[in-house]
């Protein structure tokens, strides 16, 4: 297939922040990706734009991401680093649980360009975390202190090789696209997770037995463009391991990104400013913390 029909699906970038420790790239700031989340959308014929943050120091030019979000036909939400607590209004309990601000306010300027322009957006892992926070949810800082009992969602040991069950909610898009299944096996690698849901958005999947959201998916509706998410990593799925299968998932997304070329999308609904947003929260919880 020529270049010109196949999907342009951007891919949020992770930071590493300038270091001048560090012996190569020294006090250079470093925007990235992990190849196996690239190798998955390419798999199903998809091109890969890794969308890098247009402003900081160095920045030229006019090139925004609103640009990004009109020229190409989607977005996936990285996974990485934890969330600031103060991106939803509160302080960090621990040290350890500050996050990454910086990322956090550029990935919420992507979430708010693409839904702006009605691109389907979708998120993994920290992209899920980051879309309801987005759109008005909120997060446990730390799944084992603040939901006693629940399952072990992360081993620093075996890291993607840790998994539990997940059900899928009964007659939710992912439970159509996996007709039959009801619990399933999948990798589990976060601590953090939701705690409230944004409003419009409805779980598609629990994990089995602690009932912590799973998946997501923003409710159809006018200005409401194609938002979906999983919290675990469908790019790290292997043959042999007895874990589902992410083909369905992948194809549903593009689906949704297909479907926005043959119909060009209306202008969406984004979080009411949700960079001003992130600001105010930010006042807040510094507010709260003194």
């Amino acid at each position: 297939m020529p270049a010109s029909r196949r999907l342009k699906i951007g891919l949020s970038a992770c930071f590493s922040h300038a270091d001048p420790s560090r012996s190569l790239f020294t006090g250079k700031t470093l925007q990235y990706i992990e190849q196996s989340v690239a190798h998955w959308i390419m798999s199903a014929g998809a091109m890969v734009v890794m969308v890098p943050c247009p402003t900081g120091e160095t920045a030229r030019g006019d090139v925004t991401l609103a640009h990004y979000a009109d020229w190409l036909d989607g977005v996936v939400m990285h996974g990485g680093a934890d969330v600031w607590p103060g991106s939803y209004g509160e302080a960090p309990l621990r040290q350890a649980w500050e996050g990454d601000r910086v990322r956090d306010l550029y990935d919420l300027a992507v979430v708010e360009a693409f839904a702006q322009a009605g691109k389907p957006i979708f998120g993994i892992c920290r992209g899920l975390q980051l879309i309801n926070v987005a759109f008005g949810g909120t997060l446990y800082q730390d799944i084992e202190t603040q939901r006693p009992g629940a399952l072990q969602h992360r081993n620093a040991s075996t890291y993607d090789q840790n998994f539990h069950q997940v059900e899928f909610v009964p007659g939710s898009r992912l439970a159509q696209l996996y007709p039959g299944q009801r619990r399933v096996r999948v990798n589990s690698i976060h601590h953090q997770g939701i705690k409230r849901l944004a409003p419009d958005f409805e779980i598609e999947a629990y994990s089995h037995p602690d009932v912590v959201p799973e998946a997501i998916r923003r409710r159809p509706g006018p200005g409401r463009g194609y938002i979906a998410a999983t919290q675990w990593h469908p790019e790290f799925h292997r043959q042999g391991h007895n874990a589902l299968d992410d083909t369905a998932i992948l194809h549903d997304f593009l689906a949704a990104c297909s479907a926005t070329r043959v119909q060009p999308p209306q202008p969406g609904h984004s979080p009411l400013h949700i960079r001003d947003r992130a600001a105010r929260l930010l006042r807040q919880a510094l507010l709260r913390r003194h």
